[in-house]
């Protein structure tokens, strides 16, 4: 159904459209018009919804900053996971892993050549020279913050540490390109130029989304991309972007006794960093990293 101007806006706000989203809408139409692919109005977040995802980004980066000094080599990702579990709870927070589609810890310990959703164990002990990435994700009154971060256990090689430093590279090159009135299809173009001009691969299949008011929403975001290509990105939007570059090819396969840790097919390291990214008027802000 159309809108009148007079009209109460679809966001909720409670405003007149004309003085609300009117604007943008007949903005997004006109790039619709010129061929873009432009997003639905449920993946534009209000205000209030911006504002309630915001602390929820600020809770999950608390969440993650308190685990960082205990990822060292000793302790085993079932105790992180456990100290994530607590504290988590103790914010008032509830972590969104656990327990998503069967899910059955509180966040994804991902070593070496696991390159994402690997589950924490009590057996598991990291040791000097792995990486591990640490994926987590934390409810805060309905609203969902995202990200992810690596880590060098000890005395790591050279050859990882690169891997690592590039993939963070990555995340960051894709943060900068996020403008309004731009495409996905850049960031998921750069990225990937980034990792393949240093000899890497970049994962196909599992890709950045759409996050806050659920865990994962559209818009799915590629790390793959054609520049100009891909949803229009417009002030409101927010998705994650967290490339998963490997050290060797970019086949990965996905583990049938547990269903969830997905590998490198050739047994290679692979890294992983993820902010959860709001689209500005202006640019864009990092609500978790």
């Amino acid at each position: 159904m159309k809108l009148g101007r007079n009209d109460p806006c679809w966001c909720g706000s409670g405003r007149k459209y004309k003085v609300c989203h009117m604007q943008l809408d007949e903005k997004i139409l006109m790039y619709q018009h010129k061929g873009s692919k432009v997003p639905t109005h449920k993946m534009i977040k209000t205000a209030e919804q911006i504002e309630g995802i915001r602390v929820a980004g600020e809770m999950n980066t608390k969440v993650l900053d308190y685990i960082s000094p205990y990822v060292k080599e000793g302790i085993s990702t079932g105790e992180l996971d456990k100290l994530i579990y607590d504290y988590t709870i103790g914010l008032g927070c509830i972590p969104a892993c656990l327990g998503y589609e069967g899910y059955p810890k509180s966040v994804c310990t991902s070593i070496d050549e696991v390159v994402c959703h690997g589950i924490p164990d009590d057996n598991r002990i990291l040791k000097s020279g792995e990486i591990i990435n640490i994926d987590c994700t934390t409810i805060w009154n309905g609203y969902f913050g995202d990200a992810s971060r690596m880590f060098c256990i000890g005395e790591v090689s050279p050859e990882k540490k690169k891997l690592v430093e590039v993939t963070k590279e990555c995340l960051d090159i894709g943060y900068d390109l996020v403008k309004p009135w731009t495409h996905l299809g850049d960031i998921g173009y750069a990225v990937n130029k980034h990792a393949v001009e240093n000899g890497y691969t970049v994962v196909r299949e599992i890709g950045g989304h759409g996050v806050g008011v659920e865990f994962h929403e559209e818009p799915w975001v590629s790390h793959i991309g054609t520049p100009g290509k891909d949803y229009l990105l417009v002030p409101g939007m927010i998705f994650t972007i967290e490339p998963m570059v490997n050290m060797g090819k970019a086949d990965v396969w996905q583990d049938d006794e547990d269903g969830w840790t997905v590998r490198t097919e050739d047994g290679l390291p692979s890294a992983q960093w993820e902010y959860t990214i709001l689209v500005t008027e202006t640019g864009a802000e990092i609500l978790s990293y």
